[in-house]
């Protein structure tokens, strides 16, 4: 049986893409990018078509979505991890530099 995919987020360019990417395969979910190789058509090709979407199998759409909440809010403060010293955004529950998961306390 096949699984079906949904999109559930239109990133403005690659590196955003990953990024979400990163953070849901963090959490165990699979992840689809669809779009990357426009990117170079920049400029020649309306902003919206150009933009890579990310996708999740279709049973993991709502978790991947609240995952997806505290990115899009982006008003969390922001924490040094513990293992690499590295400044990580707020809306992380992990170390973009090392992977070690962000600490209960943040003081």
């Amino acid at each position: 049986m096949t699984s079906r995919w949904q999109q559930i987020y239109r990133a403005g360019n690659s590196l955003e893409a990953h990024t979400l990417k990163g953070l849901l395969e963090h959490a165990g979910l699979a992840v689809r990018l669809t779009g990357e190789n426009l990117g170079s058509a920049a400029g020649e090709l309306p902003a919206d078509v150009v933009q890579v979407s990310v996708w999740v199998p279709e049973q993991d759409a709502v978790k991947a979505r609240q995952l997806l909440a505290g990115y899009e809010t982006g008003n969390q403060r922001r924490w040094r991890c513990i293992s690499c010293g590295e400044e990580n955004e707020g809306q992380f529950d992990w170390c973009w530099q090392c992977g070690t998961d962000k600490p209960e306390t943040d003081a």
